[in-house]
């Protein structure tokens, strides 16, 4: 088959897509990875074969100057712990047109959504599998007549609560229904002769690695594959220090990628945390770059601070691990059954942090609660109670009873052919 892998420009989106493009290739079928252009080295640097298409997102540049607003329609809790059910219509309908105006339509820019199309209808894939914000796929898939389906790696919260602001919207009259998220898709489709249907939006199926326990109910047939980290393109090299056993617990305190490009709220000094757990008996491996670290006058004896280290080298070898509650972070952590210190700050970060504090697996600090105190205080606890290190091993157990990349290609290979026109 040729199979076409989509992404919007963001490596921490697209790195859910490289072990089931590595398992789709040994298998023997045609893989291309289109995005803009500015991810066309993440993507020749996972050895897959890239199509840059149109121009890069602004995303960042529409961050930067809507500031703090951009997000604060989402810090409802009923929306952030999602229990959109509770949610009112005005409020639905508000965070429908938000996120299309701030986010899906920046991500899937006109030029982007166009270069898309014209690869597709020119290379031909079988089958496009697209994450889950990038809608460009399923435009894609439908203007050529490929199979399409969404790769998720991350609880699929956006749309559970798409689903209940479409129920809640049809009871009110025909006249005060208002859905931007489909005009703009629809719009989008009659440039290349479509028409929309809500498929463009949840995909034929999808493939998801999310362990049961954390995963929302589908609404749509489901392909369940283990979670396989890749940590992206940095170097994956592991340094001497990480080839011997610690003689101390070892602590992991990473924020991601991500975060670092974005406005952390209520962020707490870096010096403040290494000051709050300085007196430890840890080794306290903290992932920083070196701006992350200016003008701390003193880094404590049991702190090492380093640039970059590959997670899933590092994380079997850590008691515990706190981190910003990013969706490739925490699935590394969890898939080594790594007790975690979780700061969902936003979105299904905040729900996973929630899922894995009900689990016992970690604890959940929300980002407008963080303090140094309230850090250490959370940390002492999963070193100190067992309990926490035996519920993580219970969910990295769930998880790698999951059908591994290769497991999964034969069902992939079955759903295209009942799809494709």
């Amino acid at each position: 088959m040729r199979i076409l892998m989509t992404s919007f420009a963001m490596d921490a989106h697209f790195n859910g897509l490289v072990p089931l493009a590595w398992a789709l290739r040994t298998a023997g079928h045609e893989v291309r990875v289109a995005s803009q252009p500015s991810l066309t080295e993440s993507i020749v640097q996972a050895g897959l074969t890239a199509v840059p298409v149109g121009d890069d997102h602004d995303l960042d540049s529409v961050i930067r100057h809507a500031g703090p607003a951009m997000f604060a329609q989402h810090r409802h809790p009923d929306y952030l712990e999602h229990r959109p059910e509770l949610l009112d219509l005005e409020f639905l309908s508000a965070s429908n047109t938000l996120l299309t105006a701030t986010f899906y339509s920046q991500l899937n820019n006109d030029s982007m959504v166009a270069g898309l199309v014209d690869f597709a209808r020119g290379w031909r894939p079988d089958l496009v599998l697209w994450e889950p914000f990038t809608f460009a796929g399923a435009v894609a898939a439908r203007a050529c007549g490929a199979a399409q389906a969404r790769l998720l790696s991350f609880p699929d919260t956006f749309l559970g609560v798409r689903e209940v602001y479409l129920e809640k919207m049809s009871k009110e009259p025909v006249e005060l229904h208002d859905d931007t998220m489909r005009e703009w898709l629809s719009w989008t489709l009659e440039r290349f002769g479509c028409e929309f249907d809500e498929e463009v939006i949840v995909g034929q199926w999808t493939v998801d690695q999310m362990p049961a326990s954390v995963r929302l109910p589908p609404n749509r047939e489901v392909v369940e594959m283990r979670y396989v980290p890749y940590n992206g393109p940095s170097p994956a090299v592991v340094p001497d220090w990480l080839r011997r056993e610690p003689e101390r617990p070892r602590v992991c305190l990473t924020l991601g990628e991500t975060v670092r490009r974005t406005e952390f709220p209520n962020a707490i000094a870096v010096e403040e945390v290494f000051e709050a757990v300085a007196d430890l008996d840890v080794e306290f491996v903290a992932t920083l770059q070196a701006s992350d670290t200016e003008g701390i006058s003193r880094i404590p004896d049991n702190t090492r601070v380093v640039d970059h280290v590959p997670m899933h080298a590092l994380l079997p070898t850590c008691s515990a691990i706190v981190n910003h509650g990013g969706a490739g972070t925490w699935a590394t952590a969890a898939v080594y059954g790594v007790p975690q210190v979780a700061l969902g700050w936003i979105w299904d970060a905040v729900y996973r942090a929630q899922r894995l504090e009900a689990l016992g697996a970690g604890l959940h600090i929300p980002s407008f609660e963080l303090t140094a105190s309230g850090l250490r205080e959370k940390l002492v606890r999963l070193l100190e109670e067992p309990s926490f290190r035996q519920a993580a091993g219970q969910l990295r157990d769930e998880m790698v009873a999951a059908p591994s990349p290769n497991s999964v290609v034969t069902e992939l290979e079955r759903l295209t052919a009942v799809h494709r026109v």
